[in-house]
C-alpha cells in the first residue's frame, strides 16, 4: 500500500471513529489547491534543462500551510499529497497553528552543481511567490535541501515581497534561523520515547535501542538517547549497518560518519546485514530512513517491544496489524517525528516577534509541546478505546474538522 492509500485508511478510520458526516470527510481530504510548474534552467554546460515542481497544500482552517520542500527524482503527485496531507494531521496534533503543505522538484541534488541548485531554487522561488508567504504557505527543508535552499528561497522571495524571515524556517541561523532547529526532529523523537517508556514505567536508561537511519534524525536521537543513558546495539544507514550487544560507543560512531560519510567500516562493533537491523533483539526500534521498511515479511521477526516512527510512514497497515497482534506498542508517525515542525514554529514566531530565544528556551519548550500532546493522544486513546496511531489521528482530524465547521467551511 502506498503512502497516499495509507493516509487516507487512517484518516477514514479516524473520521469513522469520530463520526464525521460524509460531506465534512470528504471536504477534509480534498487538497485547497495543487500546483505544478515548470523549472527550466541553464546548466552549467550551457545546455537547458526543464525540471518539474509541485507544491500541495492541502488544508488551511487551523492556520497558514506548513511542510517541506524536497529534491528527489522520485517526487511524484501522489507521494506529495500523502504527504501534505499528514502535515495537516501533524500540525494540529502538535496543537500548533498551522496547516499541512508539502512539495518538491523531480531532480537528483547529487547531480547538479551548487550553483544549479541555487538557479533552480531561484526559478522555483519565482513561478511560487504568489502563492506562499508568512501567514498563506511557509515552506522547510526536506529530502535533499538544506538551509542554503531555504536561504536562496528567502532571498528570492523578498525580492518581490521585502525582506521577510519568516516565510521559510529551517534557515541559517545568520537569516533568522532558530537555535536548536538541527537536533529538533531528534530530540522530539528522545522526548516522544521518553513519554512513552514512562508511560509502561520505564525510563531510556538501561533500554536496548536498535535505530535504521542515521541521517539527520536518526544520528541526532542516537546521540540524545545514548546521553540519557540508553544502550544503543545496533545502527544502519545507506552505506552498511553495525552491532554491538555492549552497546555501541555513540560519540566516537558519530566522528567516525563525519569523516567517512556512513558507518560502515567502524571499529567499535561488527558489520551487519543492514536488512537485518529491523529484526535485532532489543527493547526499542526505532526506524528513521525511508517508508515502508516495515511490512508483511519481516513484521513477525520484530523483536522490539516499542517502535518509536522518526521515519515518514515506516510501518505498512499489514505490518500494523501483525505487530499489535504480537503485542508491540507504536508510537506513530504523525506524533513521533513532529519535533522538527514544532521547532519550525518557534522559528516563525521569533521571526514575527525579530527576538531570537536562547537554545535552552527552545528545548524546554519543545519539551512542553511533545508531552503535552502525548498526554492528549493517551486521552483519545481512552475516548475511543483504540492504538496510538488512532489516538493520534482522531487527536489531529478532530481539531481540523472543529476548525472547519468553526469557520464556516463545512461543505
Amino acid at each position: 500500500m502506498n503512502a497516499l492509500a495509507a493516509t487516507n485508511r487512517n484518516f477514514k478510520l479516524a473520521a469513522r471513529l469520530l463520526g464525521l458526516d460524509s460531506k465534512l470527510e470528504k471536504s477534509l481530504l480534498i487538497p485547497f489547491r495543487e500546483i505544478k510548474v515548470e523549472c527550466t534552467i541553464p546548466r552549467d554546460d550551457g545546455t537547458l534543462a526543464s525540471y518539474v515542481g509541485f507544491r500541495v497544500q492541502h488544508d488551511n482552517a487551523r492556520g497558514p500551510m506548513k511542510g517541506g520542500i524536497r529534491y528527489h527524482p522520485e517526487v511524484e503527485p501522489d507521494e506529495v499529497n500523502a504527504l501534505a496531507q499528514l502535515m495537516t494531521w501533524k500540525t494540529a496534533v502538535a496543537n500548533i497553528p498551522y496547516g499541512g503543505a508539502k512539495g518538491g522538484i523531480g531532480c537528483d541534488p547529487g547531480e547538479l552543481s551548487i550553483s544549479e541548485l541555487e538557479r533552480l531554487t531561484r526559478v522555483f522561488t519565482q513561478k511560487i511567490h504568489d502563492l506562499i508567504g508568512i501567514h498563506t504557505d511557509i515552506p522547510a527543508p526536506d529530502m535533499g535541501t538544506g538551509p542554503q535552499t531555504m536561504a536562496w528561497m528567502l532571498d528570492e522571495y523578498s525580492k518581490f515581497h521585502g525582506y521577510s524571515p519568516a516565510v521559510v524556517t529551517g534557515k541559517p541561523t545568520d537569516l533568522g534561523g532558530s537555535l536548536g532547529r538541527d537536533a529538533a526532529t531528534g530530540r522530539g523523537v528522545m522526548f516522544a520515547t521518553e513519554a512513552l517508556l514512562y508511560e509502561h514505567g520505564k525510563a531510556i536508561s538501561g533500554q536496548k535501542f536498535v535505530i535504521q537511519g542515521f541521517g539527520n534524525v536518526g544520528s541526532w536521537a542516537a546521540k540524545l538517547i545514548h546521553e540519557k543513558g540508553g544502550k544503543i546495539v545496533a545502527v544502519s544507514d545507506v552505506t552498511g549497518a553495525i552491532k554491538n550487544t555492549e552497546g555501541i560507543d555513540i560519540p566516537s560512531l558519530l566522528n567516525h560518519v563525519k569523516e567517512n560519510k556512513g558507518v560502515k567500516g567502524f571499529h567499535g562493533g561488527d558489520s551487519l546485514d543492514p536488512e537485518s537491523v529491523l529484526v535485532e533483539d532489543c527493547d526499542v526500534l526505532i526506524p528513521a530512513a525511508l517508508g515502508g521498511v516495515i511490512n508483511r515479511e519481516n513484521a513477525n521477526e520484530i523483536k522490539a517491544k516499542f517502535i518509536i516512527e522518526a521515519a515518514n510512514h515506516p510501518t505498512d497497515p499489514e505490518a500494523d496489524e501483525i505487530l499489535s497482534k504480537k503485542g508491540v506498542v507504536i508510537l506513530p508517525d504523525i506524533y513521533a517525528n513532529s519535533g522538527g515542525v514544532t521547532v519550525s514554529y518557534f522559528e516563525w514566531v521569533q521571526n514575527i516577534q525579530g527576538f531570537l530565544w536562547d537554545e535552552e528556551k527552545v528545548n524546554n519548550e519543545l519539551k512542553t509541546y511533545m508531552t503535552k500532546a502525548f498526554k492528549d493522544i493517551k486521552d483519545m486513546c481512552q475516548t475511543h478505546d483504540c492504538n496510538l496511531r488512532m489516538g493520534a489521528f482522531t487527536l489531529g482530524v478532530n481539531r481540523v474538522a472543529r476548525a472547519t465547521v468553526m469557520r464556516g467551511w463545512e461543505a
